[in-house]
């Protein structure tokens, strides 16, 4: 992503006036936020707002090159980019389409992946360096040395980037990244899926099993030793949560079925049931295609996302070289008729029975009712579940607003349990995890306990009501697209 002064100024100085009466409104207590955010988040949040919410939104590729930017590797992070190939199998490929399949329920329409390598980055923490010490001239297999040789834990996490599945790389989420692998002593593996519009549903979610098949089982000429599933979080943002989840109801439904017994890969016999993770931990993730959920518009106020348009103000984006597609497409991330799929929306899985402990850290934002859903209902059937809500904190806000008191809790919190499940040494100590709810206020992140299992707004039946009525409103054309694109 350009993040150069010279790109800051062409973003942000049309907007002076729009920051002014921001500013203003805050310190005259005219904001309806102003008692529970500082001057920084209600500039921060509604500038972030005015750029989503634009009526002549950017094309596509436009902001996907955008967002693209390499800013470079300096300061205190180790990075080695790596390439993990394809395997000359085509086991996990036809595994993915039986478990789609499997959990379609009606007729759905989606594209089968290309078998393609996967490209990722080792990321980890470089001690003793300033912020703007480049990084040095070494081989890839170099830096991944000097990596590990910084590593003191066994933490290994698989980490999936945001940006709505169609922006952003590992390169613009190495800070976050490396910020985890600081704080747990471990290294994380940042996974470059393939985006959307141009490779549709299932190619990210693919990409990701590869991936971890990958750390368990390397492939060869691999610059890693073989990681123990007991020693693995998948972890992201955003879109990149959906990922993560969308991958372990993957993996979860590949080990439901009896029609395989093993899996091929990189000349490896791999003995069904998979492993799965030791845990699973998201910031904000997006687990809702359809936008269905009542929070989608009770809590806009505190958030930045805009709400999904009604009939009169349909978004349909300028055309260019990849949108719309051919054939046309209702949705940058898949058909329309795959909104309401498990493996699309994890939102609609029905089954967390067998799955790794998970963490949610989530704002009082416009996606919380999904992702409280899922911690609901993996805590009913038995899934160690530690759910934090942040008072009137926006979507992602541990990522985007690091210098507050309730990023800084999230991302504590965020390390904590990835050291606790995964072999930390911080997470040796403490005790057994158990699922916890957990309710932060706005400013002074007074905890009060909440009961996860009884979180979920709606049933699970009125869950399926409202994404299948959302999918129909979505194929008839009623709703715009999942959503709006800012225009930068």
């Amino acid at each position: 992503m350009d993040t150069s002064p010279a790109a800051l100024l062409r973003l942000l100085l049309p907007k002076v006036p729009f920051i002014a009466r921001t500013a203003l409104w805050h310190t005259f207590w005219l904001s309806p936020t102003s008692s529970k955010w500082d001057l920084r988040t209600e500039i921060t949040v509604n500038l972030i707002r005015s750029l989503l919410d634009s009526p002549q939104p950017t094309p596509l590729l436009k902001q996907q090159t955008w967002s693209l930017k390499d800013p470079g590797i300096k300061g205190p992070m180790w990075i080695s980019k790596v390439t993990l190939p394809r395997p000359q199998e085509q086991d996990i490929r036809l595994a993915l389409m039986e478990a789609i399949e499997r959990l379609n329920g009606a007729e759905g329409t989606y594209t089968t992946p290309a078998i393609l390598p996967v490209e990722a980055e080792w990321t980890g923490y470089r001690a003793n360096v300033r912020h703007d010490r480049p990084r040095l001239d070494l081989s890839e297999a170099q830096h991944y040395q000097r990596l590990m040789g910084e590593v003191t834990s066994p933490v290994t996490i698989l980490y999936f980037h945001g940006g709505a599945h169609y922006l952003m790389d590992p390169a613009s989420h190495r800070i976050p990244a490396s910020r985890l692998a600081h704080h747990t002593n471990g290294r994380c593996l940042s996974v470059r899926y393939r985006l959307s519009p141009q490779n549709p549903f299932p190619c990210a979610l693919f990409d990701a099993f590869q991936a971890y098949l990958s750390l368990l089982f390397p492939p060869p000429d691999s610059f890693h030793d073989p990681v123990a599933a007991s020693n693995i979080v998948f972890a992201g943002d955003s879109a990149g949560g959906n990922i993560s989840l969308a991958l372990l109801q993957l993996i979860l439904e590949i080990n439901r079925s009896v029609s395989r017994k093993t899996l091929a890969f990189h000349g490896h016999s791999i003995v069904l049931p998979l492993p799965v993770p030791a845990g699973l931990a998201s910031c904000s993730p997006w687990t809702d295609i359809s936008r269905c959920m009542p929070s989608i518009t009770s809590n806009a106020q505190y958030d930045y996302l805009p709400p999904p348009l009604g009939k009169e103000a349909i978004s349909r984006f300028p055309h260019d070289a990849i949108w719309p597609t051919d054939p046309p497409r209702g949705d940058l991330y898949c058909d329309l008729s795959m909104l309401d799929h498990p493996l699309v929306s994890p939102l609609a899985a029905q089954d967390w029975t067998g799955s790794c402990p998970m963490w949610f850290a989530y704002g009082e934002e416009m996606l919380a009712d999904e992702g409280s859903a899922i911690a609901s209902l993996a805590a009913r059937q038995g899934v160690t579940m530690v759910w934090e809500q942040y008072e009137a904190m926006p979507h992602g806000f541990c990522l985007v607003l690091e210098h507050l008191e309730a990023s800084k809790y999230a991302f504590k919190n965020w390390v904590a349990f990835c050291n606790k499940v995964a072999g930390g040494a911080e997470g040796k100590a403490g005790g057994k995890l158990e699922t916890k709810g957990t309710w932060f206020a706005a400013k002074t992140c007074k905890e009060t306990e909440v009961n996860v299992e009884s979180l979920a707004v709606c049933s699970q039946n009125e869950i399926q009501e409202r994404m299948q009525s959302a999918k129909a409103a979505r194929m008839e054309g009623k709703e715009g697209e999942a959503k709006i694109l800012p225009k930068l």
